[in-house]
């Protein structure tokens, strides 16, 4: 078995005048959830386009299951499954029949493609809907039956693209839970979210992209002690938070930072102190694109 899944190497892709992603270099893991994130139009739905094998680069190579992205493009769609950001569904057809639909589309005979139809049913707690038509399903059902649809042939990548986007807390915690039992059972995960808690929560690695680079490569751990040590936030009057300063802890730093941002708000602005969080190193990063690369070794 490779050690890693996914190896992307020098990637890069314009679309007319515009650099999509300039030079990408990314190693997943077998085996593992990798999440990657960026800002509209950083380029993340591109690159999964592009490692699925239905865009190709304009230079570098991208290696999926050990195999070549454009020189092996059938042997790289036979190891992958990809969800995209809407649910690729068949509205008219029940979930049951989208399911059984696709396994003959994927080569099994009748028989068993109803066993797995109802073994993928029962995985996404759908078996008590499977004879509804979709389109009376809630945006979590849908989610989960296109999910599930991605998964009707075991393919050993799994690519998501912003999985749990437009979905509600609970139906969100529900999904991610799928993705956690999808990694125990050795799936590589690659997703792309606009959340970052889901990338805090999921992830083993996270790679931050801005302006066509990736700007930041390491755990959750390890992209949050980049930010500094400390984190303070000013409360205005109406308990909005008027600005977040990292600092690097010490009483020094926080003295001098305190110093200075009292000559430009009001004296009744509050302070509290936290730790860094992903929102943090998302800002900070992204803000700063062009910036020289940041990896966590």
């Amino acid at each position: 078995m490779n050690k890693h899944a996914i190896e992307v190497k020098g990637l890069r892709k314009r679309f007319g005048s515009q650099i999509v992603l300039d030079g990408i270099d990314l190693a997943v893991e077998t085996g593992t959830i990798f999440a990657l994130l960026g800002p509209n139009g950083a380029g993340k739905t591109t690159l999964i386009n592009i490692l699925s094998t239905l865009v190709a680069p304009d230079e570098g190579t991208a290696t999926v299951a050990g195999r070549d992205v454009v020189k092996e493009r059938d042997e790289v769609k036979r190891a992958i499954s990809l969800t995209g950001q809407f649910a690729a569904v068949d509205e008219a057809l029940t979930a049951e029949e989208n399911l059984n639909m696709i396994a003959r589309l994927s080569g099994f005979n009748s028989r068993e493609a109803r066993a797995r139809t109802a073994g993928l049913l029962k995985r996404f707690d759908l078996t008590a809907s499977a004879k509804k038509r979709v389109k009376t399903y809630s945006g979590g059902m849908r989610r989960r039956i296109d999910l599930a649809i991605s998964l009707v042939a075991e393919r050993p990548v799994l690519f998501l693209d912003e999985p749990t986007t437009g979905l509600d807390t609970l139906s969100r915690r529900a999904l991610w839970e799928i993705i956690l039992d999808l990694k125990k059972q050795g799936i590589t995960i690659f997703l792309t979210t606009q959340y970052l808690e889901e990338a805090d929560q999921l992830a083993d690695r996270i790679a931050v992209i801005a302006g066509g680079r990736v700007v930041a490569n390491g755990t959750a751990g390890e992209l949050k002690a980049r930010v500094g040590g400390e984190v303070l936030e000013l409360i205005g009057g109406d308990d909005g938070v008027l600005r977040t300063v990292p600092t690097d802890g010490s009483i020094q730093d926080v003295r001098r930072t305190l110093s200075e941002l009292a000559l430009l708000y009001p004296q009744d602005t509050r302070v509290s102190i936290r730790k860094p969080s992903l929102d943090d190193v998302f800002v900070a990063l992204t803000t700063t694109a062009g910036s020289k690369e940041v990896s966590a070794r």
